[in-house]
């Protein structure tokens, strides 16, 4: 098997996944275990062809970047105009800090399957905590998150840097337990991925710039125009499901997945 079809077969779950609680990084390593498909290169690979499958919510939401974007050089952060700036760049700091500190030690330490393996695990439990957890609902949408919600999503986040968790998972489970109706956590978490994996896959690229050449770049951009296709055909669909199928069905998966590629990888 080609290098390139290689490229393509992860564009394509990555394009399946990013949307779901179910870890796209979790799936790109273990897919690209059995792939044979590894190394410094690699990992970076798994990481940049993300923005392709996120490239597809930024046009989703398009107006609502827009709006912000248009608050924030305004500086009018008004809570009455709903969703801004502010409520972003709180989610994103603790995962972007956790990262800047961790980074090395979480690609070289973390990109692995018994890590992701683990991650499936913790993260389905998670998901089974939030969903059954009693609270009461003080955020129906997007628009009614304060900014303790925000920070409190955003630090949910960081559990998503260990490949396995998920981020859609971590933050939608976090939202769960601060309050948050799941169509808000979940729109929040869309919002906030374009961003983050942009930033993400920039410092992935400059950190990874001399192990780059001709051919690690062509299957990066084979491996991001894939799961931007595949993406824009699956995001709509995808999108509703996760804002209204209850996460325990996901952690179910999850541990089904997580089993397989026990007995396939591990034994």
């Amino acid at each position: 098997m080609t290098e390139a079809i290689k490229a393509i077969i992860l564009g394509i779950i990555e394009g399946l996944t990013e949307f779901l609680p179910v870890s796209s990084t979790g799936h790109l390593i273990l897919a690209g275990d059995l792939l044979e498909f590894e190394g410094e290169a690699a990992v970076t690979f798994k990481i940049v062809i993300q923005l392709g499958a996120v490239m597809a919510v930024l046009l989703l939401y398009w107006k609502r970047y827009v709006n912000i974007g248009i608050n924030m050089l305004k500086l009018d952060f008004s809570k009455s105009k709903g969703l801004n700036a502010i409520h972003m760049i709180l989610a994103m700091v603790p995962a972007l800090v956790v990262y800047l500190l961790f980074k090395d030690t979480i690609k070289s330490q973390l990109f692995g399957p018994k890590p992701v393996l683990i991650g499936l695990i913790a993260g389905g439990l998670l998901m089974i905590f939030a969903a059954r957890s009693r609270r009461s609902v003080t955020s129906e949408t997007v628009d009614g998150l304060n900014y303790t919600q925000a920070f409190g999503i955003g630090l949910f986040q960081c559990l998503a840097l260990w490949p396995g968790f998920s981020r859609s998972g971590s933050t939608i489970s976090g939202g769960l337990l601060l309050g948050t109706s799941q169509k808000a956590a979940a729109d929040f978490t869309f919002l906030i991925s374009v961003p983050v994996m942009f930033g993400a896959s920039l410092l992935d690229l400059y950190d990874s710039r001399d192990l780059l050449s001709s051919d690690t770049l062509t299957l990066m951009l084979i491996g991001f125009v894939t799961s931007f296709l595949v993406a824009m055909i699956a995001v709509v669909t995808f999108i509703k499901l996760i804002k209204r199928l209850r996460l325990e069905w996901f952690a179910l998966y999850r541990f089904v997945l997580a089993g397989l590629f026990y007995v396939i990888v591990i034994l």
